[in-house]
């Protein structure tokens, strides 16, 4: 089975669902992957809708060619999702109906070993989504400093070994640059000294390097707001994160727009007349449920969260710290 044919789609009916999509409305699947999500929107919606999907990865806007000529419905973009707001002008779109956001990395690029995002096999050290644009993990390591190194993996790996490891890749690129995942596995295993049962030694120094090529979480933080600019009143924002970096970032997101925005303190306001807030909370987080997980067991960590816009104004607020 290929790669790209074992892809299995994660909350598949629960994220299409929490949309609400009406059959006439606009939407943006942000992470087109190898269609999963997109092709239930298209099913759900009728002759005037509309879908805009992104991604960043060469292969899945390949991988999408034929949809987009069969439906015109449907439009495919090879951007980050990031570039939202300049994607939709140059479609002439104003507003949408719901946005949805599956994030992290798709099952193709884990299991493609030349995408060197994976220490199961030896590979070129790429982890780039987009192959086309940016520099490498290899040629990050090959200029980043040993305190770079160990903030990044503490920061987007919680490597609780982050110096130790850094300072091993600082030693070993002096005799050269490492660029293989072999390379960087053997050097991971050789620093750490003890890891949880069952995980493998890399996998949060791959998964932190991954996270900082691609600067996923700094895209994410970019179009949250975008996205909710965009909505119109009643439209959804459904969000699939698999990461507790991602997922923090979506919650605080969602609940600090779901607040009214903060007034000066001893201000004498009427509730009538307080501020409302520009989204509000659909429904309790959703995870994948036991079936989904035996079935597909890297839909264990996924977590989705919904928010639908309301008719107040929207202005993007500092983060609240609980």
């Amino acid at each position: 089975m290929s790669a790209a044919a074992a892809h299995i789609t994660v909350l598949l009916k629960e994220a299409v669902d929490a949309l609400a999509i009406r059959p006439d409305g606009v939407y943006v699947d942000a992470t087109f992957g190898r269609g999963g999500h997109s092709r239930a929107i298209l099913a759900a919606l009728g002759p005037q809708g509309r879908l805009i999907a992104f991604d960043r990865d060469p292969r899945a806007i390949e991988a999408g060619q034929a949809l987009a000529a069969q439906d015109a419905r449907f439009v495919l973009v090879h951007e980050p999702f990031s570039m939202l707001g300049e994607v939709l002008a140059e479609q002439g779109v104003a507003q949408l109906d719901g946005v949805l956001m599956d994030l992290g990395v798709s099952s193709p690029q884990l299991d493609e070993a030349d995408r060197g995002m994976s220490f199961r096999f030896d590979a070129p050290l790429d982890m780039r989504m987009d192959t086309t644009r940016g520099e490498s993990a290899a040629q990050w390591l090959a200029r980043a400093t040993v305190a770079e190194i160990t903030t990044v993996l503490r920061d987007y790996g919680e490597e609780r070994y982050a110096h130790a490891i850094a300072k091993a890749i600082d030693a070993a690129r002096q005799g050269g640059d490492i660029a293989t995942t072999g390379q960087l596995s053997a050097l991971v295993e050789a620093a750490v000294r003890t890891r949880e049962p069952g995980q493998h030694p890399a996998t949060r120094t791959f998964q932190a390097l991954r996270i900082c090529v691609n600067r996923e979480l700094e895209e994410l933080s970019l179009t949250l707001p975008q996205a909710v600019s965009r909505l119109a009143e009643g439209g959804r924002l459904v969000v699939i994160a698999f990461h507790s970096l991602e997922d923090r970032i979506v919650k605080r997101f969602m609940r600090d727009h779901a607040r009214p925005p903060a007034l000066p303190r001893g201000l004498p306001v009427r509730e009538a007349d307080r501020p409302r807030p520009a989204l509000s909370l659909i429904g309790d987080a959703v995870r994948p449920s036991a079936e989904e997980v035996a079935a597909n067991p890297r839909a264990r960590s996924a977590i989705m969260r919904t928010a639908q816009r309301t008719a107040a104004p929207f202005a993007p607020v500092m983060e609240r710290r609980p």
